[in-house]
Formats: C-alpha cells, structure tokens, sequence
C-alpha cells in the first residue's frame, strides 16, 4: 500500500502531524519502533504507579491561551484530566539561604517577586515586557499571519542569560529568574533569549500538570488519527530509505517490509533520520552541518515511589540550587555533582493530599555512562547498577539539605540515565531537548521542516522549539509544507 505520508516516530510531533494530515485528508501512516506510542510523552509504571518519561507539567491552558486554542482544534479540550498549579507559586526557586515563587499571571508574577526585591519592581516590569514583546514577535504563537522563519534578529541573537543580566541589576534576582532553566538545560551565553521568553512567558500564563500521566495525550492524539483513516504501526522500527533520483520512495522497516510513500515526515533526530540515508548522499555541506551539532545535556532521574499518606502532594516544582549561579549546565563539574535538581510530585486522581509518585531530576553527561553504550536496557552489568546506585544516594543526601528525613518517606525507587532515554526515546546521546540553540551563531543550529531531499520533512523538538507547546507549533510548521500555513492559521482560529 501507498501512503500520502509516512511519519516515522510516534513522539508528539509525530501524533500531532498525523493528526493535522489525516483531517485534512492526506493517507497517513505513523510508524515506532517501541511497544508503547508517545516518545517523551509515554509513561510507565513502577510499583503500581505511573510515571512521565520526559512531560511532568505544560503552559498556557486556560481559555483563551496560546496553547489552549491549540488544544481546542486538537479536540484535546475537555477530553484530558488536569490540574491548575498553585498560583501563588507554580515554582519554588530555592537557594541554601533563601526560596522564591513564580506566581501565574504577568502582574501577580511582579508582585511575588517585588516582595522580595523590593527596589526592583521596575526591573522586573521591564523583563516581562520583553518576554511578551518576544513572544508577539512569533506569528505561530499569537497565530497571525507572517513569516514564521526569521533567525537573524535580536532574539536569536542575544543570549538569555545576556539579556536577563542586561535588565535586572541584582544578581540573586537574575538567576531566579533563570532558576527554572532546566526546562530548556539553558547554558549561560549561549541559549538565545527567544527560548527563555516563549518558556517562561507561557507558564506565567498558567501552569498545569497532567492527572494519572502524559500517557492520555498519546491516547487521545493515536485515537483521532485513526478515526481519520490513519495508520498506526508500533513494534515496527524505520531502518532505511530508498531512493529512485533525489527523492525517497520506500522506507525500510523491521516487520513491515517496504513501506512507499509520497512524502515522509521524521520525528527522530535529525542524526538518527540521516543514519538511514546512505553515505555517499550524506557529504554535502547541509548533511555534514546537521550531523556535527550540538545537543543538549542529559539528565539523570529518581523515581521515587513513597509510603502510602507519607509525603505531602506538592502542588508546584522544587528547584533547587547548590551555589548562587543557576546555569549548571553549562559549567558541570562531575566532582561536585550535583549541584542542582528539580523535584516534582505528580498529579494523580487518587490523592490531592499526598504524592503518589516523585521524581528528582538533575543533570548528567552522556560520557559518565558511555562505556555502557553498546548494551541494552535490563543488560548494562552489574557495575552499572551500582554505579546508578551510587549517583541516587549522592543525589538523595542533596535532597535531604531541604527535605530532612526524605529516605524515611521512601517506599521504593527507581532509576534512569542518559542511556535510559535514548533507548525509550530514540534522542541522541539521551539529550533532554535535542539540538542545542546558540545566540552567537543563530543560523548554524537552525534545522528547518523542509530538507535537501524534496520529500522528507522534520517535525519535533529539535526543529523550532521543545516542550509541549513548542513541538506544537512546530508540528503546524511542519504541516504547513503540505496545506500551506494560513489554511491551519485560520482552521486553528475558528476551531
């Protein structure tokens, strides 16, 4: 059978394109390798608790947001369980001296912090003046007519943590305000200012976290496109493409064969899609520019899963610094590790009062577990296990500065590494957010939807923005090389 189009990867990228191609007609088909749909959005279950992969809260969801309009044309509104964060402090930035909120709404946001920095007020206005003069910047997240690519101005060029420091006099201040980049594993004078404005912008909006886990989403969004007369193939892993000239005709599969299509749309990482093409294709400059990028770091996670009623649900994110500057990312010292974490409680229908599940989240480098690289999961050794084991005793010991006595709460917990996420998500090296994003050379780690090869196409994370709502809107860019992007502007709008 002939497909329209062939995603391969069934990330949100993936569910989102072939939701958006499928309503518009086109004969989709998804192809992904692991058992389970969703990529970073998949959960899985420990002890009889579900946890998220990589999605732990999302941005921008009440009527009339950004990302709620989004939604809405999804049909996702009203279908999935969620809660609204504290909004009075949807995030703690906490110090070994001091803890500050983010609190929901642009004007509440100032007045939280304005508490604690009382000169600074006008700082603080300024700074969120600019993030939504960032963000009205984007036509895709004010959905308006424009040019959607336009990398050789003043936001990609200037760093975040460049601008940030241009704006806010004091120091404390300035890395609260960049206390939450682990959302973006932001590295000081390099992560360009429009990812930190679109991040921070939209949950100041409103923040919230999925109830029961991320795993509705992949439900809803898998559900829809077969509705439409989508394909959906899982277990079945993309290996590589065939060529008649310059375009592909055929994509080779583990269990399905041969699979032709008109067009194909990669939801992997763009060094992972280009392993399938042969090398002699590869040694033009545009493939060598794309192989040779920088990606993000990765993290190392403990699922924790605590005594029954033992630990207080806590209805915001906990993060936590060792020293005064924020960007740890950046300036990773393997003997000092680690010097910062996140830790969440998640959301579950069966308790508000208690956690039902946690998870720290700190960072870590591919290289710490590289000599493991050529195994499988369930099949690293046992140096590996207590290796894993030894880093979460050093990242608990951390966690009991702020916590004190939280192993007593410990029923169970589990582990992940760099190695863990790239074989459950296919990123790179287990890279958190993909290609990393640099102000000083804006157009050198810019990889847009459309390649040299006339019909393959790239959504996801590495393409425009990561996170919940900026594969969103990449997955719209994505789209828009079929139906044009003032079609989807407009249906978007009037859903």
């Amino acid at each position: 059978m002939k497909y329209d189009v062939v995603i391969i990867g069934s990330g949100l990228g993936g569910l989102l394109c072939g939701n958006i191609l499928s309503k518009e007609g086109y004969h989709v088909c998804i192809i992904e390798k692991n058992p389970q749909l969703g990529g970073c959005i998949q959960t899985f279950r420990r002890n009889g608790m579900t946890f998220n992969t990589g999605l732990n809260y999302t941005e921008s969801l009440d009527e009339g947001q950004t990302l709620y309009k989004y939604f809405k044309y999804f049909g996702l509104i009203g279908k999935l369980k969620l809660r609204r964060m504290d909004a009075d402090g949807f995030e703690h930035i906490c110090f070994d001296d001091a803890e500050y909120k983010f609190s929901i709404g642009h004007e509440r946001f100032i007045d939280t912090l304005a508490e604690s920095f009382p000169g600074h007020r006008h700082e603080l206005e300024a700074y969120i003046r600019k993030l939504k003069e960032v963000c009205q910047f984007f036509p895709l997240y004010t959905l308006s007519k424009g040019t959607p690519y336009l990398f050789d101005n003043e936001f990609h060029k200037t760093s975040a943590s460049g601008f940030i420091s241009s704006v806010i006099s004091d120091k404390r201040l300035q890395n609260v305000l960049a206390g939450s980049n682990m959302l973006y594993a932001g590295v000081e004078g390099k992560t360009p200012l429009f990812i930190h404005a679109l991040i921070n912008y939209s949950f100041i909006d409103s923040a919230w976290r999925l109830v029961d886990g991320s795993r509705q989403l992949t439900e809803l969004l898998s559900e829809s496109v077969r509705q439409n007369g989508g394909t959906i193939l899982n277990k079945c892993e993309a290996t590589h493409f065939k060529f008649e000239g310059d375009n592909i005709t055929h994509l080779e599969t583990t269990t399905h064969g041969d699979i032709s299509a008109r067009s194909f749309i990669s939801n992997m990482h763009p060094v992972s899609t280009f392993k399938m093409i042969d090398a002699e294709r590869k040694k033009r400059t545009y493939f060598q520019r794309i192989l040779h990028l920088e990606n993000t770091i990765s993290m190392f996670t403990i699922y924790v899963v605590p005594k029954k009623n033992s630990f207080r649900y806590m209805n915001y994110n906990y993060y936590y610094y060792a020293t005064d500057n924020v960007w740890v990312a950046g300036n990773y010292d393997e003997k000092r590790w680690p010097e910062n974490y996140v830790l969440m409680t998640h959301a579950h229908s069966r308790s508000e009062d208690f956690a039902e599940g946690i998870s720290i989240i700190t960072y870590m480098k591919y290289n710490e577990v590289k000599k493991w690289e050529n195994t499988t999961v369930g099949e690293r050794g046992n140096d590996y296990l207590e290796f894993k084991k030894k880093k979460a005793e050093k990242l608990l010991d951390v966690v009991e500065r702020k916590f004190p006595g939280f192993r007593n709460h410990i029923d169970t917990w589990y582990t992940s590494t760099p190695l863990t996420y790239r074989d459950y998500t296919g990123t790179t090296e287990g890279s958190a957010y993909g290609i990393l994003k640099n102000s000083n050379n804006p157009l050198e780690s810019v990889v847009l939807p459309k390649t040299k090869i006339p019909n393959l196409f790239f959504t996801g994370q590495n393409i425009n923005l990561h996170g919940i709502l900026g594969v969103t809107i990449t997955s719209v860019l994505t789209c828009a090389e079929f139906t044009g992007l003032d079609h989807l502007i407009r249906k978007i709008k009037n859903a």
